[in-house]
């Protein structure tokens, strides 16, 4: 069972950057399709990036142009470069890992997951 830590968060200025880095306590290799998710007060958690099966990318439009989302298989880390970021970036960041299932993309996107990290939070003002 895999094990994900969120680091990497903090607070910034809108139109500064963050990386976001997600260390798994298990290799990454094996995890289908990993991503990142946010949720601010009041709001449903939801998808901000995610790497494919294939090892495309997907990112929800409120990020797409200001973030990028790879991962570092040797390292066995996951990370979110985010610039220009804005006060609506502002919420809890969370990676997750879906390893099973015929459609892990939908699945992910769907919150359903095998393992989550605990959240780091994201400020921007």
């Amino acid at each position: 069972h895999v094990q994900l830590v969120e680091s990497g968060g903090g607070s910034v200025q809108a139109g500064g950057s963050l990386r976001l880095s997600c260390a798994a306590s298990g290799s990454l290799y094996g995890l289908w399709c990993v991503g990142w998710f946010r949720q601010a007060p009041g709001k449903e958690r939801q998808g901000v990036a995610r790497i494919n099966r294939d090892g495309s990318t997907t990112y929800d439009d409120s990020v797409k142009g200001r973030s990028t989302i790879s991962r570092d298989n040797a390292k066995n880390t996951l990370y979110l470069q985010m610039n220009s970021l804005k006060p609506d970036d502002t919420a809890m960041y969370y990676c997750a890992a879906r390893a099973r299932g015929f459609d892990c993309e939908s699945d992910i996107w769907s919150l359903r997951t095998d393992a989550w990290g605990q959240g780091t939070q994201v400020t921007v003002s």
